[in-house]
């Protein structure tokens, strides 16, 4: 195992009293022996480097963060905090780690192994990839990572990457974190909820654990914020800076990009550079910086038009989307090729440090903004403003920060062009806004609660959540059952929060077990927890493909939709004469997405396993079935029930008094055949400003939702006409169960109708 394989040290003298550090001149000579007489040993696993540990060695050697190597572990030897601000290209992603390994290896892992986070899964494999090679162990034993759905490690792992939702699930086993003797929390100035609670949390942690390190690494220089939380810690933090990589020419907009005019003009101005670049035939790469999904989609289909027709001597034009938070790597080409290929790399992704490996990016152009969900500001009220109580995702577009502005501009090296869509003297905000002030976060809270029932409960937050949201996640809790009567974790909130979920799905994974429909509702779980899996093509082929969604229609909506698809996807998977991937493009699904539901769906049902809830066979099609799954959905969902008004598709949403129209590519959107639009509806999801539609809508009746609902949440929703429907309903049903009630009171009956007592509203 790699934690007995103390001897045959190399780079660093290190003991097991401490760790003394060498210049990084006489490191790296010790390390870069390449006498064929002497058999130099890897510190990790006792075999003997391989040839090619040394050729990348040298070019380690090169990167700016090695001039900073004595200096980091002197910090890390000497304080429970340290920050490390430099750009991706600067290597503190892959070497910090790295020396942190060699830091635990030193006192013989007493204290714990290495952990690194990441917002990405992806990157979590990338970097575990080539930190691996660097030190020339297999991955996945000495070097390995950990992303949703996905591990890779061993009993010998010693560095881990994993994303930093990840590492927060993880402590609900290990509150202190005690397998770790250094924390890497990796993009801390990207401030995610869970980097933001996992530091919070690391205060009270390091107090009981003073033998803990805590390694901030930020792509520019730390924050104000930043840093004065860390100086919160009973010692002085090291900040240690890195020279960052020059930066190339930078050419300014001497317009607002078109900003104030709906953020048409950067778009134009964003291809016609493409453009312009390639025809020049300068070498190089291109990352642009777009603003919206949808205008990487438009992008790339006008780039692969223009593409086409222009002359071959130019070379190919080859257009790659990358989507935040979507699978897959970046391609690579080959090596030697006869045609010469220009990769335009199309995003909106916020993280720059997506693009940390591509050597060959020349060329940048940054519309400047960025596009942030959150959770949802009031009407007529600054961006980022919050409303909890409207419980609805919001749209805002932003400018990015300076710090990713610079990011952005190092991108392109110190030879490369980067094109600002905007002027120079623009405004900027010095950091970027703290995603836990414009997120719902009832997860987070019933997380915390989680925490307080392991003597965890004090979370110092950089920024605290507005007061009021965190009331109104604590209420949501309340209504799920997953608070007791003392506001501590019920023995519900328990069992919902080991399951990877929102805790209104986990609910109604939950509630499945009871209605003996958990084959069904686990599927919808799992494919409403990954990207979607419809593509919406061009808007050439987008009647076809709305002709190819329709086949899976349901009639009681999207929700068994989803259901439909999963299973016709299983099918197909089983079909010797159909190859699945073929068969997603012909019915335009994503067949990655629909991958991703599979192994979510597995993951979710090992679970109930693990904690013995009861599976049911599958029943789909039943109408028991079916009344079954609106039930398990109401138990988890009620809080997001609509009524057409009118009769036309204006929704009025009950706990709010909001007025919305179904999603146009729903079941029963204006896209697609009409079904009939039901009365009532429960939804999944509702975007505010982006739209203003319900999206994944179902069918219900006003006597599923009072049978499911809780009593307290009924009689606090506002007045309504709605409202007073459901009133005279329940009223009609009370009556009725008392008259029935005093029948067999008469008709001395003692046993009860459990078909009546249904009516009580639980």
């Amino acid at each position: 195992m790699a934690q007995d394989n103390t001897a045959n040290t190399s780079g660093n003298d290190i003991s097991d009293e401490g760790l003394s550090c060498n210049s990084d001149e006489d490191a790296v000579n010790q390390a870069d022996v390449e006498n064929d007489d002497v058999l130099e040993l890897n510190q990790f696993d006792g075999l003997p480097y391989s040839s090619r540990f040394y050729t990348l060695l040298k070019e380690r050697k090169k990167l700016p963060v090695w001039k900073a190597k004595s200096e980091f572990m002197k910090a890390l030897l000497n304080s429970q905090f340290v920050i490390v601000s430099g750009s991706a290209k600067t290597g503190r992603s892959s070497q910090i780690p790295q020396w942190c390994a060699e830091f635990c290896l030193s006192v013989r892992y007493q204290h714990g192994m290495v952990v690194c986070t990441q917002i990405h899964g992806q990157q979590s494999v990338d970097l575990a990839l080539e930190v691996a090679d660097e030190m020339d162990v297999n991955i996945g034993h000495e070097v390995g990572y950990s992303i949703p759905l996905e591990t890779c490690c061993s009993d010998d792992t010693v560095l881990r990457y994993c994303t930093d939702d990840m590492l927060m699930r993880e402590m609900m086993s290990d509150p202190l974190l005690e397998r770790y003797g250094v924390i890497v929390l990796d993009q801390a100035h990207q401030r995610t909820v869970a980097t933001d609670v996992i530091l919070g949390l690391l205060k009270e942690i390091t107090l009981q654990r003073p033998e803990l390190r805590v390694v901030l690494l930020t792509a520019t220089q730390a924050g104000p914020t930043l840093l004065a939380h860390c100086s919160r810690s009973p010692s002085a933090v090291p900040l240690i800076q890195l020279e960052s990589p020059s930066v190339g020419e930078v050419v300014y907009s001497s317009s607002d990009g078109g900003r104030s005019g709906g953020h048409k003009g950067y778009f134009c101005s964003a291809l016609r550079l493409v453009l312009e670049i390639h025809h020049s035939q300068e070498e190089g790469d291109l990352v642009v910086f777009l603003v919206t999904a949808e205008e990487i989609n438009l992008a790339y289909e006008i780039l692969c038009k223009e593409g086409s027709s222009l002359p071959s001597a130019l070379g190919e034009l080859l257009p790659i989307p990358v989507h935040p938070g979507q699978p897959g790597s970046l391609p690579i080409l080959g090596g030697e090729v006869e045609v010469k290929i220009r990769r335009v790399f199309l995003t909106c992704s916020p993280n720059e440090d997506f693009f940390w490996a591509v050597c060959s990016i020349n060329f940048v152009i940054d519309a400047g903004l960025q596009e942030r969900y959150v959770h949802s500001p009031e009407v007529g009220v600054d961006d980022g403003v919050y409303n909890p109580r409207i419980r609805a995702n919001s749209v805002v577009t932003q400018p990015i920060s300076k710090g990713q502005a610079e990011s952005r501009k190092q991108l392109a090296g110190a030879s490369g062009k980067c094109f600002c869509l905007y002027p120079e003297d623009r405004q900027l905000p010095l950091e970027s806004r703290p995603y836990i002030l414009e997120s719902d976060i009832i997860s987070t809270a019933l997380f915390l609660k989680r925490m307080e029932t392991a003597g965890l409960g004090n979370c110092d937050f950089i920024n605290k959540p507005d007061p009021e949201s965190l009331m109104q996640a604590l209420e949501d809790l309340d209504y799920l059952a997953a608070l007791d009567d003392d506001g501590n974790l019920s023995e519900m909130g328990i069992i919902m929060s080991e399951l990877p979920l929102e805790p209104q799905m986990a609910k109604t994974l939950l509630a499945s077990c009871e209605f003996d429909c958990v084959n069904e509702v686990v599927t919808i779980a799992a494919m409403l927890t990954v990207p979607s899996c419809f593509v919406v093509p061009s808007a050439e082929l987008r009647p076809e493909a709305v002709q190819c969604h329709t086949k899976f229609q349901h009639p009681e909506g999207d929700h068994f939709t989803l259901i439909n698809i999963y299973k016709a996807f299983k099918q197909s998977q089983q079909d010797p004469y159909c190859t699945v991937l073929k068969w997603c493009q012909d019915y335009y699904l994503s067949h990655t997405s629909l991958l991703m539901a599979d192994a979510r769906r597995t993951e979710l049902t090992n679970i109930l396993q693990r904690i013995e809830l009861p599976l049911s066979m599958p029943a789909f099609g039943s109408r028991s079935n079916t009344l079954n799954i609106k039930r398990a959905l109401l138990a988890g969902f009620f809080m997001q029930v609509a009524r057409d008004v009118d009769g036309s598709g204006n929704y009025f949403i009950l706990n709010h008094k909001h007025v919305a129209q179904i999603h146009p590519l729903s079941g029963y959107g204006s896209e697609t055949p009409k079904l009939g639009l039901p009365e009532w509806v429960l939804f999944h999801e509702y975007s505010f400003s982006e739209d203003n539609c319900l999206r994944t809508v179902s069918h219900i009746s006003p006597d599923e939702f009072i049978q499911m609902a809780p009593q307290y949440f009924f009689y606090n929703l506002p007045s309504s006409e709605s409202k007073d429907i459901l009133q005279s309903i329940l009223d009609s049903k009370t009556s009725h169960c008392q008259e029935r009630r005093e029948a067999l009171t008469l008709e001395e009956e003692p046993q009860e109708d459990q078909a009546y007592d249904r009516c009580v509203i639980q």
